[in-house]
């Protein structure tokens, strides 16, 4: 059964949904920078992998002192990526192959750059000084304790009005102030403008830290002296749920559009926060991410117990989203083990991802197995890893350049790209694994066309049958008539499992070769081997 023929099929659920970080995708115009063109040139790659959306990384106008996430213009795209009429012509081009568009919304804060900041910061009696979170010293220092999620305090004093203003990342990047009711009606209306060009939805960039606390009070201490890191009075306020409830009802007035947010929370993940942002499931975020996943390591049981809390905390009317790897964040195939079976592993994670109950995001170049590159000092572009080098090395490590092919710079660029292109992509390339017929990247193209074109794998409940005992996760998929079981052997070591009786089930797909094509009461699953089976009558 075809996704056009599923009854009740919604993209934002039943969909796959790509993240593609823009600037390492494809440069079309030989700068070293990927841009909107390349996007385009290479849109058919996008089609045949199967994917239903796109999610883009910030494209607007910046002066990219955090890459597009400091915006100094909300209506325009960046010089770097392109211009207005190639960003219509790939949402066009979207359309007419039925991909939706995703754009990344910074709504937190600004570039200090910004003409909303810059008219904030002129005067103490500016109309926008309200606009951004402005305060007097507090007993001659700053105003509170916060501190940046980027390190250091969270207030830049400003000598020109002789006040402080809040930062929750860069001192470059100045939070809204969205208690004010000008600056929310300004900031949807940028969010409208989108909309009405076509847009089908919005990755909302740590919607968790829109709204402080109205008292300005200090974040309580741990005992070695320092504020602790769940940041009670500086992120996770209510009033942040209630602005997200108004977007939703402003999305709720254009036809099949989508909300997901980034609500970070540190490891080991929080999903009772994360759940807050989805109301009852069909009044706030349409989707949020939940980390816990990511922060799990290789251990069956410890995703069994990851997956079934974030199953059981939803609200009934609530949809599960599922991410392996992000821009900010390790990729999955540099945490799936130190230099032990990482391929087979990944083959497992990549089941895991696309046949659970809830929306899978593939990260770009995921589906080929692009690794974590080591930047070198002097390439650092990230102001995270400059700042810490050489404790923290940032996250360039996970944004290098697509890998397309074996020729030079990996076919991303005619050039030196922004950052160095992993050294393995003379072998680990797009072009090399489309000739092959066990490779990871026709693996993902297999499951993907599994998971649209089957809908107990799309719309279907979840209920284990193996719960992680014996480094084993079983679960089953049921869809009206059709009923899928999906096991996945997280050992290097066979194993032998019991299903259920008298049920005869055809297999679908595995990762090892298997003589038979159906089975009964047992199978057996070689080492890191990943099956899915469709009940037959």
């Amino acid at each position: 059964m075809g996704e056009e023929n599923m009854e009740n099929y919604v993209w934002w659920k039943h969909g796959v949904v790509y993240h593609l970080y823009v600037r390492s995708f494809k440069d079309s115009n030989h700068d070293g920078i990927g841009d909107l063109r390349g996007v385009i040139e290479r849109f058919d790659y996008l089609v045949q992998l199967g994917i239903k959306a796109i999610w883009l990384s910030p494209i607007y106008a910046s002066p990219m002192k955090d890459y597009g996430y400091d915006i100094v213009n909300y209506r325009a795209i960046d010089p770097s990526y392109g211009t207005m009429e190639d960003f219509q012509e790939l949402l066009a081009l979207a359309h007419a192959k039925d991909i939706k568009i995703v754009m990344d919304m910074v709504m937190n804060h600004t570039s200090n750059e910004h003409p909303w900041f810059v008219e904030s910061r002129s005067s103490i009696d500016n109309p926008k000084r309200d606009w951004y979170i402005w305060k007097n010293k507090r007993n001659g220092k700053v105003p509170t304790n916060w501190r940046s999620a980027f390190g250091g305090s969270a207030w830049e004093w400003d000598d020109a009005t002789q006040q402080y203003y809040l930062h929750s990342f860069l001192k470059d990047q100045p939070d809204l102030n969205w208690r004010n009711k000008d600056l929310h009606h300004a900031f949807f209306e940028e969010i409208r403008f989108w909309l009405d060009l076509g847009v089908d939805g919005f990755r909302l960039d740590v919607i968790n830290y829109i709204v402080k606390d109205e008292k300005f009070r200090d974040n309580p201490f741990i005992k070695w002296g320092r504020p602790t890191k769940d940041r009670l009075y500086s992120r996770n306020r209510g009033s942040s749920i209630k602005i997200v409830r108004k977007l939703r009802q402003l999305l709720d007035t254009y036809e099949d559009k989508m909300l997901v947010g980034e609500i970070y929370t540190p490891p080991p993940g929080n999903n009772a926060t994360v759940i807050n942002y989805l109301g009852e499931g069909d009044n706030a975020l349409h989707l949020a991410f939940d980390f816990s996943l990511i922060f799990r390591f290789w251990n069956a049981k410890k995703y069994y117990k990851c997956i079934e809390a974030w199953e059981n905390n939803l609200p009934e009317k609530a949809w599960p989203s599922y991410v392996l790897s992000n821009h900010d964040l390790l990729r999955s195939y540099n945490r799936l083990g130190i230099r032990r079976n990482k391929l087979e592993k990944a083959h497992i994670a990549s089941i895991l991802l696309l046949t659970l109950r809830g929306t899978p995001f593939v990260y770009y170049g995921e589906e080929i197995g692009m690794q974590n590159q080591k930047i070198r000092r002097k390439h650092i572009k990230d102001p995270l890893g400059k700042k810490y080098w050489p404790f923290f090395s940032g996250r360039d490590k996970s944004r290098t350049p697509m890998q397309w092919s074996a020729e030079d710079f990996g076919g991303f660029s005619s050039v030196k790209p922004w950052l160095p292109i992993n050294r393995n992509f003379y072998r680990i390339n797009v072009v090399e694994q489309e000739g092959e017929s066990n490779s990871l990247l026709i693996h993902y193209k297999t499951l993907i066309k599994l998971r649209n074109t089957h809908s107990a794998l799309s719309h279907g409940n979840l209920t284990f049958l193996q719960q992680g005992e014996q480094g084993v996760l079983g679960y089953t998929r049921i869809y009206e008539e059709q009923e899928i079981y999906i096991l996945l052997n997280f050992n290097n070591a066979k194993r032998t499992i019991s299903i259920p009786s008298d049920e005869n089930w055809q297999l679908l797909y595995s990762t090892h070769p298997h003589d038979e094509k159906t089975c009964q009461d047992f199978i057996d699953l070689g080492k890191y081997e990943g099956l899915i089976l469709l009940k037959i009558d």
